[in-house]
């Protein structure tokens, strides 16, 4: 009796020991979060996209809350009024950001990308890109295999039948890239919707020179660079026989779009060109009469 009342008597004394050690641990390395934290997770959308940057809305934030500032932070999924209601929580100023969308920099159609093999595997465009260059000649164009159509939480984006490309939805997409880093090609840009939804941009990433890339897709940059000499600012850049335009210094005046020999720097949400008047044709001469001697 006495030793299970000692054994009792050990167990409690252990416990009790533990109990002050781990009270006191917890005081000592408590972590402190601030409860705004909170405040501001709530008012976020719970997307967890991923699109602003951080691990999902609570690292957002965090990252919010412990900045003091909003300036470059942005819900991609939220937007504006989003980061309004952010800001009235923190008692700072929301900065305007520009709107931005998905695009695809791919024209490889079924029409100017011809099929060389057909792939017959796992309907994956990251196991494709691993295993082998694609059906067509193209090794850096769209694989049609719809990996960011998966990745999309906001049904923005859609395979064409028709074309066998990707297809984004301006009136639904977020901007919160998981298209652009579930596509292994990178051919998916974020870019800014640009003044009234209108943007100039290549729609090709093919760093091929210009014969190779023109005989794997009749649409493909050639690395001409004739778009270069055109844009009076400065905005197309020419590295690795491909064409760049700059969101930030183009002005949409489109002269790079009528340049291109390829067509492969498209205008988008532009209203269509006034037709060139005809030059008026030559008036034809009364025949002149030459008198008999």
């Amino acid at each position: 009796m006495n030793l299970i009342l000692v054994a009792v008597i050990s167990l409690g004394a252990i416990g009790l020991v533990s109990a002050i050690i781990l009270y006191v641990a917890s005081k000592k390395f408590a972590v402190y979060e601030d409860p705004r934290i909170g405040e501001v997770a709530a008012a976020l959308p719970q997307a967890n996209c991923g699109g602003c940057g951080y691990p999902g809305c609570s690292g957002f934030a965090a990252a919010c809350v412990k900045a003091g500032s909003l300036e470059g932070k942005l819900c991609p999924v939220g937007g504006q009024p989003v980061m309004e209601k952010v800001a009235a929580i923190l008692g700072l100023e929301a900065t305007a950001s520009e709107p931005k969308v998905a695009v695809v920099r791919c024209n490889g159609t079924c029409a100017n990308r011809p099929r060389v093999t057909q792939y017959d595997g796992v309907r994956s465009c990251a196991v494709a890109n691993s295993t082998y260059g694609g059906e067509t000649g193209c090794t850096f164009g769209c694989l049609g295999c719809g990996d960011c159509v998966t990745a999309c939480q906001f049904d923005a984006i859609h395979m064409n039948p028709e074309t066998g490309l990707p297809e984004v939805d301006e009136s639904k997409c977020t901007a919160c890239g998981a298209c652009s880093k579930a596509c292994p090609r990178n051919i998916i840009e974020i870019r800014p919707k640009g003044k009234n939804n209108r943007r100039v941009y290549v729609q090709c990433v093919n760093k091929d020179k210009g014969v190779v890339a023109r005989k794997a897709c009749t649409s493909a940059c050639i690395g001409c660079g004739k778009c270069v000499k055109v844009c009076p600012f400065e905005a197309i850049t020419l590295e690795n026989n491909l064409a760049y335009i700059d969101p930030a210094k183009c002005k949409s005046c489109r002269k790079c779009e009528m340049e291109c020999p390829q067509g492969a720097i498209v205008a988008v949400n532009f209203p269509p060109r006034k037709p060139k008047p005809e030059a008026p044709a030559a008036e034809a001469k009364p025949a002149q009469t030459v008198a008999e001697a």
